[in-house]
């Protein structure tokens, strides 16, 4: 088999599995944790400033995240697992300044939370990770594109960046931004988000004072996890059985 083919191959079955990445960032998140000495604990400045820009880059992340999903008509991508699809080609709105901004934005959010360790190893190991992993989601996912789409494929991917967002030839969105399908489609991905900067906290806290007890879980992390838990939930449920968030022409 051809090396493109190959790369395309592993991009497709990466495509599958997309969601476990944050998985890998933890396996490499808890030893870089253990052997850390959390210096900066000692400054509140220089701790202050970690979860300051933790939380920038993550509600950034999820900002975009939003505005994406919000504008996105049906038959896209966006959380099928199955493989590649498309109806048709975005190339207005957000996808006029980046042709992967569902892919920045995951960056930008666990980049948020990999600051959040307060492991420089982490932030570096973990962002080669992340670009080796979608680096081969993209290829297959625009192999697939330009196979579809031909020519008008070609003609956007030449004047839009890949993976950094270029504001050169901005265009307005064909589709109208809708509120429903950011709540019916996000909750789990901020649901997921609050729970990893819990399980980063309740670490970091095990490391530095070595114990941990049901006194341990009355921290903030805890309780803005346990709301966004329930509030994930309650969405859930009204989405499988209502119709109340449901859209034409919408995933």
């Amino acid at each position: 088999m051809a090396l493109i083919d190959t790369f395309e191959q592993r991009g497709n079955l990466l495509f599958k599995y997309r969601g476990y990445i944050p998985v890998a960032l933890f396996l490499i998140a808890v030893p870089a944790m253990y052997m850390s000495d959390f210096k900066y604990y000692i400054n509140d400045k220089t701790f202050t400033l970690i979860v300051v820009l933790a939380l920038f880059f993550s509600c950034l992340g999820e900002i975009i995240r939003a505005y994406t999903v919000g504008t996105t008509p049906k038959g896209t991508s966006g959380r099928n697992r199955s493989g590649q699809c498309a109806d048709s080609l975005n190339t207005t709105g957000i996808y006029s300044i980046v042709r992967h901004p569902l892919y920045l934005a995951n960056y930008l959010m666990w980049l948020g939370v990999m600051i959040f360790t307060g492991s420089i190893f982490v932030v570096v190991v973990g962002s080669l990770l992340f670009f080796v992993y979608y680096e081969r989601i993209m290829f297959s996912e625009e192999r697939y594109l330009q196979r579809k789409f031909g020519e008008q494929f070609v003609k956007w991917a030449k004047c839009t960046s890949a993976f950094i967002p270029s504001f050169k030839n901005v265009r307005k969105s064909n589709v109208k931004f809708s509120i429903k399908s950011v709540i019916r489609r996000e909750y789990s991905s901020v649901m997921a988000l609050a729970i990893s900067f819990m399980f980063v906290d309740l670490l970091r806290y095990l490391f530095l004072y070595k114990t941990f007890s049901l006194n341990t879980l009355n921290r903030l992390s805890v309780y803005i996890t346990a709301f966004t838990v329930l509030l994930a939930l309650v969405l859930r449920t009204i989405r499988h059985k209502t119709k109340i968030l449901n859209e034409e022409g919408r995933s």
